[in-house]
């Protein structure tokens, strides 16, 4: 007889880990299931702003991570073309929701305060959903060992080739023209860097720069490329090689390059860049009956304003909102367990989905914008991005980060 579950959700990523943590808090039991056989640390650091955090407090693990990560004081950009000053854009007090906030949290110590909080049992690892099929009122998932698991509610927040968001019928995640590759650098004697988030952008490239706390720093470069660039390597070697002549032919200082140079290779990785249209995330199916996705099986995007993260972080809170209202609601009436099937669950992830559309088209739709007149070579965007926008795309950053998805 197959295991019937309640909720269940595809993944332990941020989204996750955030919506299982939600769930838990509102009382709400789920399953999470992980297709790794441990907690993935890939990513190795991610730019957490104003919004990431209201969403991390409403889950309780905000303070604990900040002790570990210093507070970063300033945007900073330069041209990598001439190597010139650009802007500078103070991060303070915001006029809508208060004090503006970005801090660049170690990916691994991020999913493991959330999955602390998590009973023992909830994640369960090596689990790797390779199909779905309705059954009834419930999901039927396939998973790659050849067992099945019934599910009442399924949240797929499996990233960016989601089986979940493939069943939903939403269009496959499109390549943006552009690579990245990211790294993470250990000083114990102290880096000795600002608590500044310095970036450099133009020749077609775009490096960034950011203090994690004392010892650390987390570095990134992406570059135009294509679908079948030879030049994107798997090997770490040759990504950091590759990154290395990047940065020295443009007009990068030193000390940037030796942060790469001093990262150790278990901590430097890259990727093609990909995105969900912003369209696709205003017609596309984000939930159908008891099923939805979250995060970057939602919505995909590259990462030029930092809110792949801090945006999946907010569906996990709003969605257990969501669910904790229809399902807490549903026993307090007499529904019991098995309203989890009923119109209820469908009208709240309905909600879930129209609450996120418009917040993630925009993010979508802005951080693709960016990275074009960030990178671009002609001279069009190359006047916006060092004569017209600096201020502008920095101001940009912080208006987008001062949302605020509410408490459980």
């Amino acid at each position: 007889m197959e295991a019937v579950e309640g909720i269940v959700i595809v993944g332990a990523g941020l989204a996750g880990l955030a919506a299982a943590v939600g769930l838990h808090r509102l009382g709400l039991r789920c399953l999470v299931l992980e297709s790794s056989d441990t907690l993935r640390a890939a990513g190795f650091a991610l730019s957490t702003w104003t919004n990431a955090w209201r969403a991390l407090d409403a889950l309780g693990v905000g303070d604990t991570l900040r002790k570990q990560h210093v507070r970063l004081e300033a945007l900073v950009a330069f041209s990598a073309s001439s190597g010139s000053f650009v802007s500078t854009l103070a991060i303070k007090a915001s006029k809508k929701h208060g004090d503006d906030e970005l801090r660049c949290v170690r990916r691994n110590l991020l999913v493991e305060a959330l999955a602390k909080e998590l009973p023992q049992g909830t994640i369960r690892y090596s689990s790797k959903v390779v199909s779905m099929e309705d059954a009834g009122g419930l999901k039927l998932l396939h998973l790659a060992d050849g067992s099945t698991l019934r599910a009442k509610v399924l949240i797929g927040c499996d990233g960016i080739n989601s089986a979940v968001a493939k069943w939903l019928g939403l269009k496959e995640p499109t390549f943006s023209g552009r690579c990245a590759a990211r790294g993470f650098a250990m000083f114990e004697e102290g880096h000795g860097f600002k608590p500044v988030f310095t970036q450099y952008f133009g020749r077609g490239c775009r490096a960034g720069l950011l203090p994690c706390d004392d010892n650390n720093m987390y570095w990134f470069v992406t570059w135009a490329a294509g679908a079948n660039d030879e030049e994107m390597k798997k090997d770490a070697v040759e990504v950091k090689e590759f990154v290395l002549r990047k940065l020295k032919s443009a007009k990068i200082p030193q000390e940037v390059v030796q942060v790469v140079e001093r990262s150790e290779l278990s901590s430097v990785a890259s990727a093609h860049l990909r995105y969900r249209s912003p369209f696709d995330l205003l017609w596309g199916d984000v939930s159908r009956g008891n099923v939805c996705v979250t995060g970057d099986a939602f919505h995909p995007m590259t990462p030029d304003i930092g809110q792949g993260g801090c945006s999946a972080l907010e569906d996990g809170v709003v969605l257990a909102k969501c669910l904790g209202e229809a399902l807490i609601r549903g026993r307090e009436g007499g529904g019991g367990e098995e309203d989890q099937g009923s119109s209820r669950v469908e009208a709240a992830l309905k909600k879930y989905a129209d609450a996120r559309r418009w917040r993630s088209f925009e993010l979508v739709a802005t951080a693709y914008v960016m990275g074009v007149i960030q990178q671009g070579g002609n001279w069009a965007t190359r006047l916006l991005r060092d004569q017209l926008l600096p201020g502008a795309m920095a101001k940009k950053y912080t208006r987008l980060a001062d949302f605020d998805c509410g408490k459980l």
